[in-house]
This record gives structure tokens, C-alpha cells and sequence, in this order.
């Protein structure tokens, strides 16, 4: 527990500032070197100076370093300028150089995040080690926790917060300092992303992440096409992808015969920047073909919200308005210190030239005083007694150099008073009036917004219908016979090549064990011995003739090593129900809707119980009997009304026989055996032992 804590309070997430403790000690170091104003050095010097605040390690340092840097392209608006490779945010596969070869800087828009650090704006902390001193938070003049994107997992919780433009956060959290009821959505428009894209709008889904902080933003790649080349050509892709994972997907889809359109995909990104290449067939809509790479590639992707925020060391999911409301009381706490920290200065600058007033009265009593005093330690109590100042007063005057012991100089210095007088007032009005604190802050907001703001990278997609999956158009369906066979062979045949053949063709000492008149869309369900279930469409195979041996569905369908199909069921529509008998006497009775999925999954698992060896195998459109024989010769009829449907295809089933050192070696429907008196062997409650009989055991032979 305490590591989780630490994970979560003081490493993974960030705060309201819109840094975690790893930024902050990088920039604050950078800040410390002089890299605002000053040239680029080294990076294998800042990671070094980091070390003072952040003991885990070069790599970690400069992997954070990396991240925050203008040549990485993972951040809106990056913190550090960085010169030489430091690879890209959009690629998986290109390295960024070594500390030792890279330089850096911080960037310009890095002074927002200073500029009152020294004026006791936030608290300072001791570093690890206690030989220096780190802010807890930055005074950020703007809400840089919006500005740039920020990924964080922690133990039991994460953060995952999208970047907006700047501009627009400025404008929104100014007017929501004016009017709280202010609606963001009319300012701020969405996420803007550093990889740039579109985003599909959805206003429902964007008004819940601004008030809940959680939700899923819809981002699809930027693309060109070229009518000459025939080639598309991807510019822009989601945050969350990159180039890499495109291809890799797109090569897969392609090898698995779901993109025919494309003949060639190439990574085209140089100096100029990104350029994904996909050339198109001739004959194919690079539009359709777009949509259709949309939906099967990560070049349309989710970026999902969870805007877990660190507020006062505890961490709090919050959307865009309580972000900024959090954010603008933070603000208004660091302008209060700022202006405290002023006033106390002002103050005391104040007193010392009020001392410096009452010299003015007589220069050359002072210089008299200060030449008879023989002791040196005398001078301060002396000035003190001769002019009714304090001790720091008199310890300003007799500080004073010998060339500034004129009057005009003395004149000059106490001109200041007035002015710092109006000042100090001035700071008063602003310490006991909010409305003068919030103008300060909507004066600072205005100027970055116009300083550093900059047009919109993502941009929108309103009105996008989409589908799940890609619709395809189904065949006409006719009628068709089917045949499978107890060695795993199918065939299909049309009914008049059926009434022209003669006698079916088959394997030495194979039978049919399964025919049925259904339509070439009925779908067909091959149960196997490894208790597994694949699935298929008649017009996914093949039709014969009756001199043909069929289709062995084992090799046809993939099936695995050893794997045999045992059970074949035909459907339309799912809506008969599959019984299963077992040898210990237990029946499943499980609805065929379970088999039904909505994904095109060819191979279900689990799809009947492996705990008993399965006798039979049935498909019913309504309850029906059944006779059941053990090998000990007894035998029942129940209707399966008797059992309860499960969903659970590997459902065990209920106890229908009662069985003693035997088992249940047959079962047929009542209706396909004519046995006298068949409904002796009724049972109305199962399990039921059943009742022997030797003459039925005879009729039984059939099974």
C-alpha cells in the first residue's frame, strides 16, 4: 500500500499545474541552468543537473526529456527546444539519439511556467536528499493541464488526458471566470491533437467528457489522393496508433484476403514529415477503400478520456469545467502569494526610504554623528538616537556609499515614496478584492492566448454515419439437399442433379448419418470431438454430384490435429434448440441462438460439456420423446419438456437416467423406433431408473 500511494501521489499522475513530479523537476533543473534565455547545451548535461531532484536514473530522465521536446511531436505546444533525433511520437520504431549527441533548450512559452517562482508564488520542498530546494507546483499562467496531453498509470487507476488549443482553452477558462454558467462547448470546440487528424463529432459524447471528464473521442487519419499514381496518401494519424501498427494490421489484412484492393503499402515519412502510402487497384473507389481501412485499421482509433487529476495529493476524475474551475482557484491563490510576496517587498523598501527622508533634514548632522562616533559598532545606535529611526533604517543609511552623500541623490531616492505608497495601496485593493485578482488573471490569459496561440491542428468531421462492419451483399438463396457422413464428409446437391443420379457415392464402410432439403444461406453448425464448434454456410461450399465423395469438412474448415467433426446442424435462423445426451446419464438442453454470433467467428470452444463422453447429438423445433437405453439393458421415454434450457453451450445438463455400475449407450427420438407399448417406459419426473425388458432390448439393436 505505501508503494501504491507513492505510484499514485507522487510519480504517475499529474497535477493541477498539468505536471507530474518527473516533468517538473526536468524543466525546473533547466530553468536553474539558465536554459530559458541562454543557448542550447548538451542533453547529457541537463540529465546529469536533473539528478540533484529526480535519483532514478539517466535513462528515465531523458526519456521524459524526450517527450516534452519540439522534435519528438508529442506535445501541442512542446516545453523544450531540441535540436538533433529525438525520434517520433507517430513512430514506434524510430529511436531517438543518445544524451550525448542532442542539445536543448527550454522553449519560449517555458517562461509562462516561471515567472513568479521566485515571488514565494507556490511552496518550495526538499529534494531528496535535503541539500536543495523544488517547487511542489509550477504557477503556470495559463491551464497547461489542457494545453498538452498526459498519460499516467498508477496501481488501481490511470489518467489519460487530450490535449486542446491553446487559444481556445484561454478564451473558455476566461469566460468561465466571467460567467460560470458559460456552456464550453461554444469556445472550446474539442481536442486538439499534436499529430493533427479529424476528429468524428459527437456533441453528446463531447458535453459528457467536459462534465465528467471520461468518455471516447473518435480520431481518424488525414489523407490525399493522388488520381495519377493511384495512391492514397495518409498524412495525418490518431495519437494513439503508429505508422508501424498500420502497416502490420494492413499486411495481416492482406494476407488474410480482406483487402483486395490494395497492391503495395509503404512508409513514406522523411524530413518533410509523416507520409503513409497505400497504392489502390485499379477499379476501386480509394473513398470505399478508405472507409473500409477506417474500420478495420487503427487509422481510426478511440482517444479515451479519464481526466484523473491530483488535487491537494488526492486524486480526482474531473471533467473540462470543474479542470478549470480547479485550475482558476489555484491561479487566483498564486497571484494573491505573488502579490503578497510584492507588497512585503514593497513595504520594506518603503520603510528604508522613510529613513532615508528624515536624513534629508540634516546630511551634515548625520556625517558629524557618524565621524565623532569612535566605536564602529556605535554608528546604527547613534544614527538611531540622532534622527528617531529603527535599526534596519539606520543600518540602510549607513550603508550608503561616500559619493551618494549629496543632496540630490538622497532627493531622488525619497521621490520613490509617493509612488510606492500609490503601489502599495494599489496591491491592498487587489489582496481584499477577487474581482482584481480575476482581472489580472484574464489580463494574462489574453496575452498568451495571443502570444502563443495558433490555429487549430485537428480538425472536425460532423455527420459521419457509420457502420460496425462492412456490409456485404448476400446471395439468393435456393433450395440445396445436404449429405454428411459418419466419417466427416459433406456434399451438397441440387435437387435436379439429385433426381438425375443414382446412388450416392461414399467411402468404404462410410454412411449418411444426416440429410436435409434446406436454401444454399442456411448456416451449418460441425460439432467435433475435441468439444469445439465451426461454423459455415452451405454456399461456403462447393455443390456435386451424387458420384462425388464430398468435401472433407475436417481439412475443408482448418480443424486442428486429430479433430473430427462428430454432429452436423443446419439452420436458417437459429431458432431450434440442440439436445445433448452424455454417458452419465445427464441431457443439455441448449437454445441454437447461443451459437449465434455477431462477429463472423468461424471456431466456437467450450461448445458442449467435456465431462462425459457425448452418446447423441439432436436439433428440435419444439419438445419432443426420446428413448434412452443404458447397458445394463434398462430403458426410458421422457419428453424434453422436462429439461430447462441453459444458455451456456458447455451447460452440463440434468440427471435424466439413473444409473448403477452402467452407463447410457443409445438414444433415439421416440418417433424413428416402433416399439409395443412404447408408453410403459414413460417417465413424468426424471431421473428415473427405466425398466428392463428383454424384448426390447432386441427392438433396441437399432440404436
Amino acid at each position: 500500500m505505501p508503494y501504491a500511494m507513492s505510484v499514485i501521489v507522487s510519480r504517475a499522475l499529474p497535477e493541477i499545474d498539468g505536471f507530474k513530479p518527473s516533468h517538473r523537476k526536468l524543466l525546473y533543473t533547466m530553468y536553474q541552468m539558465g536554459l530559458l534565455n541562454g543557448a542550447r547545451t548538451k542533453s547529457a548535461n541537463i540529465v546529469g543537473q536533473t539528478m540533484h531532484l529526480n535519483p532514478h536514473g539517466d535513462a528515465a530522465i531523458y526519456e521524459t526529456m524526450v517527450r516534452l521536446a519540439r522534435g519528438n511531436e508529442a506535445l501541442l505546444h512542446p516545453y523544450v527546444d531540441s535540436k538533433g533525433n529525438f525520434g517520433k511520437a507517430y513512430s514506434r520504431d524510430m529511436a531517438y539519439a543518445a544524451s550525448r549527441y542532442t542539445e536543448a533548450k527550454l522553449e519560449p512559452i517555458s517562461a509562462e511556467l516561471f515567472a513568479e517562482i521566485d515571488k514565494d508564488a507556490v511552496d518550495m520542498v526538499p529534494n531528496y536528499d535535503n541539500t536543495t530546494t523544488e517547487p511542489s507546483l509550477f504557477p503556470v499562467r495559463f491551464p497547461a493541464i489542457l494545453v498538452n496531453s498526459n498519460f499516467g498509470l498508477a496501481v488501481s487507476m490511470a489518467s489519460n488526458i487530450c490535449s486542446f488549443n491553446l487559444a481556445e482553452v484561454c478564451e473558455t477558462a476566461v469566460a468561465l471566470i466571467k460567467n460560470p454558467d458559460h456552456n464550453a462547448l461554444s469556445t472550446l470546440k474539442g481536442p486538439d491533437f499534436a499529430g493533427g487528424g479529424y476528429i468524428v463529432y459527437d456533441e453528446a459524447e463531447m458535453d459528457k467528457i467536459y462534465h465528467t471528464g471520461v468518455g471516447a473521442v473518435k480520431v481518424r487519419a488525414k489523407y490525399n489522393f493522388d488520381a495519377e499514381s493511384r495512391c492514397v496518401e495518409v498524412t495525418q494519424i490518431p495519437p494513439t496508433t503508429t505508422v508501424e501498427a498500420i502497416i502490420d494490421k494492413t499486411v495481416e489484412l492482406v494476407k488474410d484476403g480482406k483487402l483486395k484492393e490494395i497492391s503495395d503499402v509503404r512508409d513514406e515519412t522523411d524530413l518533410s514529415g509523416l507520409r503513409l502510402a497505400f497504392d489502390v487497384k485499379k477499379g476501386y473507389d480509394p473513398d470505399a477503400l478508405m472507409q473500409k481501412l477506417f474500420r478495420l485499421t487503427p487509422l481510426q482509433e478511440n482517444f479515451n478520456c479519464n481526466f484523473n487529476v491530483l488535487i491537494a495529493g488526492t486524486p480526482r476524475v474531473m471533467g473540462v469545467y470543474e479542470i478549470l474551475s480547479e485550475w482558476t482557484e489555484f491561479r487566483r491563490q498564486c497571484v494573491k502569494r505573488r502579490v503578497y510576496f510584492d507588497l512585503n517587498k514593497k513595504k520594506e523598501k518603503l520603510h528604508l526610504l522613510l529613513g532615508l527622508k528624515k536624513i534629508l533634514l540634516d546630511i551634515d548632522y548625520a556625517i558629524r554623528l557618524i565621524r565623532e562616533t569612535e566605536e564602529e559598532a556605535e554608528v546604527v545606535p547613534n544614527l538611531m538616537i540622532g534622527f528617531g529611526i529603527d535599526e534596519q533604517q539606520a543600518e540602510y543609511v549607513a550603508e550608503i556609499k561616500l559619493r551618494h552623500i549629496n543632496r540630490e541623490y538622497i532627493l531622488k531616492r525619497t521621490e520613490e515614496t509617493d509612488a510606492l505608497e500609490k503601489e502599495i495601496a494599489e496591491m491592498e485593493e487587489i489582496l481584499r478584492d477577487s474581482k482584481k485578482i480575476d482581472k489580472i488573471i484574464i489580463g494574462e490569459l489574453n496575452d498568451i492566448s495571443k502570444k502563443y496561440g495558433q490555429p487549430r491542428k485537428t480538425m472536425f468531421l460532423y455527420d459521419v454515419t457509420e457502420t460496425a462492419e462492412e456490409v456485404e451483399e448476400e446471395p439468393e438463396g435456393y433450395p440445396v439437399n445436404v449429405f454428411f457422413t459418419r466419417e466427416g464428409y459433406f456434399k451438397q446437391i441440387t435437387p435436379k442433379s439429385l433426381r438425375m443420379a443414382s446412388d450416392q457415392k461414399l467411402k468404404e464402410n462410410d454412411e449418411i448419418i444426416f440429410t436435409a432439403e434446406v436454401q444454399s444461406t442456411s448456416e451449418l453448425l460441425f460439432f467435433t470431438n475435441k468439444h469445439q464448434c465451426y461454423k459455415s454456410r452451405c454456399s461456403d461450399f462447393s455443390e456435386t454430384k451424387a458420384s462425388a465423395m464430398g468435401e472433407y469438412v475436417a481439412a475443408k474448415l482448418g480443424m486442428d490435429d486429430g479433430e473430427v467433426p462428430v454432429f452436423m446442424a443446419v439452420t436458417s435462423d437459429f431458432s431450434e434448440t440442440l439436445v445433448i445426451f452424455f454417458k452419465n446419464g445427464k441431457c443439455a438442453k441448449v437454445p441454437l441462438s447461443s451459437f449465434e454470433t455477431k462477429t463472423k467467428r468461424r471456431k466456437l470452444q467450450n461448445a458442449y460439456s467435456d465431462l462425459s463422453d457425448m452418446v447423441g447429438m439432436f436439433v428440435i423445433k419444439e419438445d419432443e420423446d426420446f428413448l434412452l437405453r443404458s447397458s445394463a439393458g434398462k430403458m426410458i421415454m421422457f419428453n424434453t419438456v422436462l429439461v430447462l434450457a441453459k444458455s451456456a453451450r458447455d451447460t452440463q445438463g440434468v440427471q435424466v437416467m439413473r444409473l448403477t455400475k452402467a452407463e447410457l449407450s443409445s438414444v433415439r427420438p421416440a418417433s424413428e423406433v416402433e416399439i409395443a407399448d412404447a408408453e410403459r417406459y414413460r417417465v413424468k419426473s426424471v431421473p428415473s431408473a427405466g425398466i428392463l425388458s428383454d424384448d426390447d432390448i432386441d427392438q433396441f439393436k437399432l440404436f
